[in-house]
């Protein structure tokens, strides 16, 4: 993890964010690099999940919600965690984490025996002191909109980008006139109020998430087939991303650990080196966002059937997950160290479709103009037909296969005298190292296959 942490800045994937004043922890910004891999694994996803079917659709909810959307979700009953706090220093600590450090499985416990672990473990603070008894937390984060000091009205950053989804469901179905089975998917920024967020990208303040609710037809025979399809669809779309296969499982919630909403939940967990981490939630939520919605708003949110005229509320089927756990354990999958030409490099072996760099363009010598020249043609004519290639002359050559293996680039080419004489470049793998001759003009179709 350290490694990753200090090749992520280096190399331009992720900074702390507001650094300069000394960090605000729990928030993370992507810099050069690291928005390139988080816009490819977003759109690998939405490929996959909207571009790819004819039964999904796609919204943008606003982050801003009318505060009763969180009452009939359950956010502002429901939405909490375990708090302890330092008795001398008054620092708040997650219950939950402090025994799981100590290797109490917590999922299980409720506040009250959480508390009464605490106290049988003689658990204290990471200073050493005494602890208060755990209250429950809510996770949102207030928020205030209005002109005037006094008059504002009270709102939530949302908590989860869900309920923008349940709250058009009318507004789709009307406009678009779907009939059941059908999905609404979306991409978005979520926030909760973690108190001790860490783990670098694992769990943070700020995040956005992207998720497919799909409406089934509320019967049991239904609703467990495309349970079971979306849950293995799920886990095809991990393992795209390139990650090993035996890094990652499925996990079943035990019946007192899944949400209020949950019929049933399986988690997609990855083997990082802080152990087996939820990288992907899939759950059956049942007909309680529409129903709760209704009831809250008073506006039906049911499906009328074209056929019978029988109208329902549809059972959800959610599929989702947090872009920045993906990229991360992208990063920790894709990170390699070996020994190449007698030399010891670290390299990320990400998957062509991700690497925010697909290929660099070298000119061998930068002082040799003629070598510059050409390879600024070859360069130019490339970017046109793949966007997402870097120029790079900086330093010796060796040098610069050595940055781009850094930020996972899966080629690079080089101009050279050769290429004066005969329009053929030197094309490097960044895996083997292995290199290739080839005329210029098959370069851009290897590397649109190998993107593809």
């Amino acid at each position: 993890m350290g490694k990753v942490v200090s090749l992520a800045k280096r190399r331009g994937f992720v900074f702390q964010g507001s650094e300069i004043y000394g960090g605000l922890a729990g928030t993370w910004d992507y810099g050069p690099m690291g928005v390139g891999l988080d816009f490819n694994i977003k759109q690998y996803w939405w490929q996959e999940f909207v571009g790819k079917r004819d039964d999904v659709y796609g919204v943008d909810a606003s982050i801003l919600m009318h505060p009763r959307v969180w009452e009939a979700s359950g956010h502002t009953e429901g939405f909490t965690d375990p708090l302890v706090e330092d008795k001398k220093t008054h620092k708040r600590h997650r219950a939950d984490h402090l025994l799981e450090d100590a290797g109490v499985d917590a999922s299980r416990l409720s506040v009250d025996e959480m508390g009464e672990k605490i106290k049988e473990l003689k658990l204290t603070s990471p200073e050493g002191n005494e602890l208060t008894e755990p209250k429950v937390f809510n996770l949102l984060v207030e928020a205030s909109v209005g002109a005037v000091d006094g008059s504002k009205d009270a709102v939530y950053l949302r908590g989860e980008i869900t309920q923008g989804v349940h709250v058009n469901f009318k507004n789709v179905l009307d406009s678009m006139h779907p009939k059941l089975p059908f999905g609404i998917a979306q991409i978005g920024k979520a926030f909760r109020n973690e108190i001790v967020p860490g783990n670098f990208l694992f769990r943070v303040r700020e995040f956005e998430q992207m998720e497919l609710q799909y409406y089934v037809h509320p019967n049991e025979e239904e609703g467990k087939r495309q349970y079971e399809y979306w849950k293995e669809k799920s886990m095809e779309w991990y393992k795209g991303l390139g990650i090993s296969p035996e890094n990652l499982r499925f996990r079943e919630h035990d019946e007192n650990e899944r949400a209020h909403y949950a019929r049933e939940a399986w988690d997609i967990e990855y083997n990082s080196p802080i152990g087996w981490k939820e990288a992907w939630g899939i759950h059956h939520r049942g007909d309680w966002d529409l129903r709760r919605h209704e009831e809250h708003s008073g506006v039906s949110m049911k499906y009328s059937d074209p056929t019978t005229g029988e109208k329902v509320w549809p059972w959800i089927i959610e599929t989702s997950g947090g872009i920045g756990r993906a990229f991360l354990f992208v990063l920790l999958d894709a990170y390699r160290e070996d020994e190449l030409g007698g030399e010891k490099r670290a390299y990320l072996a990400l998957s062509p479709k991700l690497a925010p760099v697909k290929a660099a363009v070298f000119p061998l010598l930068k002082n040799k103009p003629e070598l510059v020249e050409k390879a600024r043609e070859v360069y130019t004519a490339l970017k046109k037909q793949i966007p997402s290639v870097m120029w790079d002359d900086n330093g010796n050559i060796g040098k610069r296969y050595r940055r781009q293996d850094e930020i996972g680039t899966p080629f690079c080419i080089t101009i050279d005298f050769d290429t004066l004489e005969d329009d053929t470049v030197t094309i490097r793998e960044r895996d083997s190292g292995e290199q290739t001759r080839m005329p210029t003009s098959e370069v851009s179709d290897v590397l649109a296959e190998a993107i593809r």
